[in-house]
């Protein structure tokens, strides 16, 4: 006797494979890490509603150094002791926040946002640096944006790397 599994994705899930899709499609050849990033982040930016600041931070070796990202004006280095980016690099583990002013050493670069979503991005076993997403939205990131967002970066970890 054999089962059926049956799967229904969420919209969120939707979201996530289309952005994931179009991602890797727009990554497909090009060498060139930060221009990777960028064109990730408009990407993001326009397919997940809600946000108020979509980009990436890069390590470089010491510190994460501001990327490419869509958005008001953000930090521009953050310590790996600091923050929701430095701990989820530092960890090299994502980072879901649902009130980023209760998450202890939070860095208000906008004081609008109140959630926060860090996924590492990690290619050949080095920290290439960190997704970002903030919103003004409350309790904004589900588990779903979590796992849609950790499979759309190790989708394309290798394409963001320099």
């Amino acid at each position: 006797m054999s089962y059926a599994l049956s799967f229904t994705a969420t919209a969120a899930d939707a979201l996530w494979i289309e952005a994931a899709d179009a991602a890797e499609a727009l990554v497909a050849g090009e060498p060139d890490g930060i221009a990777n990033m960028a064109n990730v982040a408009a990407l993001i930016w326009q397919a997940i509603p809600d946000l108020n600041w979509a980009g990436f931070y890069r390590f470089d070796g010491a510190e994460l150094v501001l990327g490419p990202f869509q958005g008001k004006a953000a930090c521009i280095r953050i310590p790996l002791d600091k923050g929701v980016c430095g701990a989820a690099a530092r960890l090299r583990a994502s980072q879901r926040v649902d009130d980023v002013h209760a998450f202890p050493g939070h860095i208000a670069c906008d004081a609008a946002s109140r959630s926060e979503l860090v996924v590492p991005i990690v290619a050949h076993d080095r920290l290439v640096g960190v997704l970002d997403l903030d919103s003004p939205v409350p309790g904004r990131f589900t588990a779903d944006d979590q796992v849609g967002a950790e499979v759309l970066i190790a989708r394309i970890a290798a394409a963001l790397a320099e």
